[in-house]
């Protein structure tokens, strides 16, 4: 460890800042939301200082560096564009062992001020000891994400019952285990909620009753497409927070990747040939028994789980069992598949609506849905199809739709192992057979499957020779 980490409490103390200009303004800006006194000092004050002036906020000093402007000063900060006086800074602090930040020079400075992930009270903070500023902000920037802004609500709410917890639970064990009562339980999900009256409530009541049960609860969370980029804060924040997990087949392991480490993983994923009604009870008697032992659950679907993955029926099991349960929504595949293959789902003058059907529903689909899924201006998008591309394109080639219709079969959408076959209706089953396309792949439909050898920007394209671009459509 080159630097001992170090949180200064500088409310009411005497801070200095030597610079007038816009570096200057931000360290003087940071100083005061910590509650210190600040004064800047340089011949020339920018505008923006002197209002902060004017308003008795700051005070400045518009000459020259001296080194008296150190008497009674705590901490100094250097934020001048000129090396030797920031130096000369340095040497005076040093010699009055002050602490002094020179401005992206390490080698002056005796501290250095990390990038901020603030929840105050609660503040986090990252740094590269001044070897590598832009990769502790990158840094600072990935754990922003992870810890949800009611975080700071919720010290603030422990601090100020710290007295009463200390009376009402004196073993520090039955201590520790009240803060994880705070932070995995109910008071933090009403704060999330933002009913803070409700969290006031709830650990007021468990103070009182002198112990805390930690309630077990499900969340749905819906994984998206593959690409771990997609995956969304709140999907995240639940992976991190998670005991148990209960994943699908199609999860990604980069996503599964983001998970808690010590968190219990259990694949629930149903395979071809399986009894998928079998395995869909598992996972619900899974679901409850691990929530009712008083754990975190995280029920983890790809794609989104209300569009074509049973996620309903997952909440109505829980609700019929008692379990408190949340809903992290994702993004759907198809939503997906069209962004990475560069077709757009709807289109002004090609397709001014969107169906979302799964392929196993074909078969028991009437003339009359038929009919109205062969109507033009729409598009198309099929589900867990690709084992059925003929008897698709046979009836809907029957129903209406020209053979020459434009398709987009897109393979692992969204991985970097992603396809997209180009073509037209009729000749759709020979050239997926041909490309070997495999599961899991999405079929989009219609008009504006053309534009997708032109806009397509992510993965291989296959194209059939007979497929042209919309563009050059009439």
């Amino acid at each position: 460890m080159n630097h001992f980490p170090l949180f200064a409490d500088l409310h009411g103390k005497d801070v200095l800042v030597v610079g007038g200009g816009a570096v200057a303004e931000r360290k003087a800006r940071s100083l005061l939301s910590a509650g210190a006194c600040v004064t800047v000092g340089a011949p020339e004050i920018g505008r923006s200082l002197r209002t902060l002036q004017a308003g008795g906020t700051i005070r400045c000093i518009n000459t020259s560096f001296a080194e008296d402007w150190l008497d009674d000063i705590w901490l100094v900060i250097a934020a001048t564009n000129d090396r030797s006086l920031n130096q000369q800074v340095a040497a005076a602090a040093q010699a009055r062992r002050l602490f002094c930040n020179v401005v992206d020079d390490p080698e002056l400075s005796s501290f250095q001020v990390p990038a901020i992930v603030d929840r105050a009270p609660l503040t986090i903070a990252i740094s590269s000891g001044g070897s590598a500023p832009v990769l502790a902000r990158r840094l600072r920037e990935r754990i922003e994400s992870l810890f949800d802004h009611s975080l700071g609500t919720l010290a603030e709410l422990a601090r100020q019952k710290r007295p009463e917890i200390r009376r009402a639970l004196p073993d520090l064990a039955a201590r520790r285990g009240f803060y994880d009562w705070l932070l995995d339980g109910p008071v933090f999900q009403a704060l999330r909620r933002g009913h803070e009256d409700e969290a006031q409530t709830l650990l007021d009541d468990a103070l009182a009753a002198g112990q805390t049960i930690r309630p077990g609860k499900v969340v749905l969370v819906s994984a998206g497409p593959g690409d771990p980029g997609l995956v969304t804060l709140k999907a995240l924040r639940a992976l991190n927070e998670a005991d148990i997990i209960l994943h699908d087949r199609l999860v990604s392991r980069e996503i599964l990747g983001l998970a808690r480490r010590d968190a219990t993983m259990i694949h629930v994923g149903k395979t071809p040939g399986e009894d998928h009604e079998a395995t869909q009870s598992r996972i619900h008697r899974l679901m409850v028994e691990h929530a009712e032992q008083g754990r975190y659950v995280v029920r983890l679907k790809g794609g989104d789980a209300f569009i074509f993955g049973r996620g309903g029926e997952e909440l109505e099991y829980l609700a019929d069992h008692g379990i408190t349960y949340e809903v992290v929504p994702g993004i759907t595949s198809a939503l997906a598949c069209a962004a990475y293959s560069g077709v757009p789902l709807t289109h002004r003058d090609h397709a001014q609506s969107v169906r979302f059907i799964t392929a196993h529903r074909h078969k028991h689909a009437s003339p009359e849905e038929w009919r109205a899924m062969a109507l033009p201006g729409q598009t198309l998008v099929f589900y867990m199809g690709v084992g059925q591309l003929d008897g698709l394109a046979a009836q809907l080639i029957g129903n209406g739709r020209t053979p020459d219709t434009p398709f987009a079969l897109v393979e692992n959408g969204s991985m970097n192992s992603q396809r997209a076959l180009y073509g037209t209706l009729g000749e759709l089953a020979g050239q997926a057979a041909k490309h070997s396309i495999r599961s899991p792949a999405l079929l989009i439909l219609g008009e504006v499957a053309a534009l997708g050898p032109r806009l397509a920007w992510f993965g291989a394209r296959i194209s059939a020779p007979e497929t042209e671009p919309l563009a050059a459509l009439p």
